[in-house]
């Protein structure tokens, strides 16, 4: 008769990622199952609680709250989708609410990265003109300085660099 293999909580939260406090705390809420014991009281986790642990942490970093996470526990990770269609529309709720962050978060990367394209040329300008003795400019150079008052944080214009 073969045992099944054991992990300690200290392993687990290695395994995971997350620390040994949340893993207590999952299972006081009972997102985990109650959890076996040793004789001297240490959790003995198997492979099925860290495969439910993992599961959790990656509804977590969706953004999904505990309590919204609870019906996917109920489900075997081999079940039809089909004999669940209510889970079915809450992950695609779910994903598109994500999509939506994604490309929120996309348009700060690309406000950013043209603050970032302004301001080097706004230096690179700078830096010329204390090297040329005139310092002269021309008109087009000019006319694409930016200052810092022109500069509107949010929301995000078409107004774009050459």
């Amino acid at each position: 008769m073969r045992t099944e293999t054991t992990f300690t909580i200290k392993q687990v939260a290695e395994q995971t990622g997350i620390s040994e406090d949340t893993i207590r705390y999952y299972e006081r809420i009972a997102l985990l199952p109650k959890i076996a014991r040793k004789q001297n009281g240490h959790r003995m986790y198997r492979s099925a609680d860290i495969g439910t642990i993992q599961l959790l942490t990656c509804l977590k970093k969706t953004g999904m709250s505990l309590d919204e996470m609870r019906p996917f526990l109920d489900v075997s990770a081999d079940a039809d989708p089909a004999e669940y269609p209510e889970l079915v529309d809450l992950l695609r709720n779910h994903r598109a609410h994500i999509v939506g962050q994604i490309a929120s978060l996309q348009q700060i990367v690309d406000f950013v990265d043209r603050k970032l394209e302004e301001g080097k040329y706004r230096r690179d300008v700078a830096e010329r003109e204390q090297d040329d003795c005139t310092g002269a400019i021309t008109v087009e150079e000019k006319e694409k300085l930016v200052s810092t008052v022109q500069m509107n944080y949010f929301p995000i214009t078409a107004r774009t660099m050459e």
